[in-house]
């Protein structure tokens, strides 16, 4: 059986693991559960891009050498993914010495589409990103992720030759050979395309001294960009293995600001070195901060880790993947987010312990989970429309809170416990059956209920899953 193949981005690692990185695990770990609900094998890869001009100059500032900087670092976002409950099979750093070969027989590979010539336009060092003429005047020559001004360059460069595949790159995005989430995003790139010149995938040694060199050519190394794309399949081992039982990815996740490297330059790569294109692109959205981007200059950046702390991993899961588009931007306020918590506690919480004491009572035993089909979930998640495929389960939720208010067991019980017992038992097989997608979201929490409610005696938990402050 074909292995499924999910990718993240790989974040560069000058900084600490934030908001936009928490997204793209999040997602790519959701996606991979309910993959493998469905019964399919699935390998699900993460790594970090560890090369570049901003990583060496973060290091220097620092005061230690750049490999032990990505390695102190690396290790950071290795722990961060753990403590998000994702579970990845394959890790890559971009300074491992297979991943630079592997990049190096690439660019050969790609040879016949690549050729030297004289740059001189626009760059943005934070994004690693050369820009146009016209993307430079429209933002008035400021960055607008990063606000600070483009870097005037010219110097000589290894090009490739985008030209070679823009109208198949756009044929393939067009009937969705290479499907792109959403609709929006696939139609602004397509206006992009349109303009999109060949690519300048090298820069002077003298000006990045991080990097792999070119082959052939020690005074150049690679843009780290193409440096970056390649760990999609170096990881799986190309071109050292034949990778046709994994590759092409059925869906890589990536944030909508690096979408145009993954649907231009990426599928430009794979077509040079005749491989298949990913079958889709999801491209989800900004995490906001009261309404604004979050900017260290601002000082609106929140860590992931400051709200990990204060719940705990369940709530942090609960508030990201329902409550934040997977799509489009969303916002982030404490307020929001003990609004999140409390409504976990009121209405998971409750329901599971108001649900268990009454069994104790009545003498119900454990039940089995039981798979119920639920085509309108699939629906939504077929179409990566998570928050929305939550928000059916946690309508079932309530629906189950409601059920118990108006049947009234315990009143029942009085009168008819045969008729109480029968009412509870369908109301935990319902819970299970529940919990049993739940788990695609909350692992950790679903986990607990189906130990509460298939073991041989229902007893509540001694403290409340979500205990109130």
């Amino acid at each position: 059986m074909k292995e499924s193949y999910i990718t993240t981005a790989i974040p560069y690692v000058n900084g600490n693991p934030h908001l936009g990185h928490a997204m793209d695990y999040l997602l790519a770990d959701t996606l991979r559960r309910y993959m493998m609900y469905c019964g399919k094998k699935v390998r699900l890869q993460a790594g970090t891009d560890e090369h570049g001009n901003k990583i060496f100059k973060k290091a220097a500032e620092q005061g230690i050498p750049t490999q032990d900087f990505v390695d102190q670092n690396a290790a950071k976002f290795q722990d961060f993914i753990h403590s998000l409950g994702v579970e990845y099979t394959d890790f890559v750093r971009t300074t491992n010495p297979d991943h630079e070969r592997r990049c190096q027989e690439i660019w050969k590979r790609l040879s016949d589409h690549i050729y030297k010539d004289s740059y001189e336009g626009w760059y943005c060092e934070g994004c690693e990103n050369f820009v146009t003429d016209k993307e430079h005047d429209e933002n008035d020559g400021i960055c607008p992720d990063h606000k600070k001004p483009y870097i005037k360059l010219s110097e000589e460069n290894y090009y490739l030759r985008i030209s070679d595949f823009k109208d198949r790159i756009r044929d393939a995005i067009e009937s969705d050979e290479l499907k792109i989430t959403p609709t929006f995003r696939k139609k602004e790139f397509l206006n992009l395309l349109k303009d999109m010149p060949d690519v300048s995938i090298s820069r002077p040694k003298e000006q990045v001294e991080w990097g792999i060199p070119v082959p052939g050519d020690e005074s150049q190394v690679m843009y780290v960009w193409i440096d970056a794309l390649a760990n999609y399949i170096t990881i799986l081992g190309y071109p050292d293995e034949d990778i046709s039982d994994i590759w092409p990815a059925d869906t890589q996740v990536v944030g909508k600001d690096i979408l145009r490297f993954h649907a231009g330059i990426w599928p430009a790569m794979l077509m040079g070195l005749d491989l298949p294109l990913s079958h889709n692109l999801l491209a989800h959205g900004f995490i906001t901060v009261n309404g604004e981007k979050m900017s260290k200059s601002i000082g609106n950046v929140v860590d992931p880790q400051e709200i990990l702390a204060k719940h705990g991993l369940t709530p942090f899961r609960y508030y990201f993947l329902r409550h934040a588009s997977t799509t489009e931007d969303s916002d982030f306020t404490w307020y929001k987010y003990e609004a999140s918590y409390n409504e976990l506690a009121n209405d998971l919480g409750n329901l599971v312990q108001r649900l268990a004491t009454l069994c104790k009572k009545n003498a119900v035993t454990g039940r089995k989970v039981n798979k119920v089909a639920n085509a309108d979930f699939d629906s939504r998640m077929q179409k990566y429309e998570f928050n929305f495929a939550f928000d059916i389960l946690w309508d079932g939720i309530s629906e189950l809170n409601k059920r118990i208010d108006t049947e009234k067991p315990w009143a029942v019980a009085k009168e008819d416990p045969a008729k109480a017992k029968e009412i509870l038992e369908k109301l935990v097989d319902d819970l299970l059956t529940i919990d049993d997608r739940l788990a695609l979201f909350l692992p950790d929490c679903a986990k607990q209920i189906e130990e509460i409610f298939t073991a041989s005696e229902i007893t509540p938990p001694a403290t409340p899953l979500f205990p109130k402050n």
